[in-house]
């Protein structure tokens, strides 16, 4: 583990949590697990914990509304609810792109996790298709049986195989190195128009129906229609700034390490 190449900031002191369930949002196809997690975050005023910095994420700096630059970030929040299950939530600008790097992230990530004795992991995304879905379809794995049928609802299909191919990036990764630790996880992946530049606000939104109906967080979702406009230019700001160099790097790696087209980036 490359300790140097990571910097992990902490904001106030460690709250105490009870059970925490984690639940992930990266950007990736459709940006559709940012979008949730991100709405999330606001409707239940989620505290950040952590801020991580890397030497692995993209070489590249946003350009903010002060005309003044940012370093890409991924921050980690926290909600306590009374009597019920609290909630750690990741989100962020960019995620590593390298083989080594998405391993290491994903590692520290799960420290973090077990630091505060979760015993659940939940990822987020997409699968890119080739036309706009009207109504998208939610799909999930996981690396256990027994948390699929927890998470099982009319909301869901668990007929994931075949639908896509490997889920790259740190949305399988986590699956795969959270069962290392007796750690449960599941992914959640909705369908979204595949254009690089498209929002999957409305795969974004079927995903949240899930979340809502399984923990019982009692959010407005509808309030995410009266919101898109604000999400797209926050969002869509910064992936335009994002290096094109950078993403052709990435898709050229996993080409070639799976020797066929990537259909889905976590």
């Amino acid at each position: 583990m490359r300790d140097d190449y990571w910097k992990v900031m902490q904001f106030g002191k460690i709250p105490k949590l009870n059970n925490p369930v984690f639940i992930e949002g990266l950007p990736g196809i459709g940006n559709v697990g940012k979008v949730a997690v991100d709405f999330l975050i606001d409707e239940i005023k989620a505290k950040k914990l952590y801020e991580i910095t890397s030497y692995t994420f993209p070489h590249s700096v946003f350009v903010n509304e002060d005309n003044l630059v940012e370093l890409p970030v991924v921050e980690i929040f926290y909600k306590q609810h009374n009597g019920k299950r609290d909630i750690l939530l990741l989100s962020g600008d960019v995620q590593p792109i390298d083989e080594i790097s998405s391993y290491e992230f994903s590692e520290k990530v799960l420290d973090i996790v077990q630091k505060f004795h979760g015993k659940e992991v939940i990822t987020l995304g997409g699968i890119g298709l080739a036309d706009i879905p009207k109504k998208p379809k939610v799909y999930c794995t996981a690396n256990t049986k027994k948390i699929i049928d927890r998470y099982k609802s009319d909301l869901v299909s668990n007929k994931l195989y075949g639908v896509v191919g490997p889920i790259v990036g740190v949305s399988g990764l986590l699956l795969g190195l959270a069962s290392r630790r007796n750690i449960e996880a599941i992914s959640f992946l909705a369908e979204t128009y595949g254009h690089p530049m498209y929002l999957g606000i409305k795969g974004a939104k079927e995903i949240l129906k899930v979340l809502d109906k399984k923990l019982n967080l009692n959010i407005d979702i509808n309030k995410l229609d009266r919101e898109i406009k604000d999400i797209e230019t926050e969002i869509m700001k910064k992936t335009e700034q994002l290096s094109d160099v950078t993403k052709q790097i990435a898709l050229k790696k996993l080409q070639k390490r799976f020797g066929r087209d990537v259909d889905y980036i976590g």
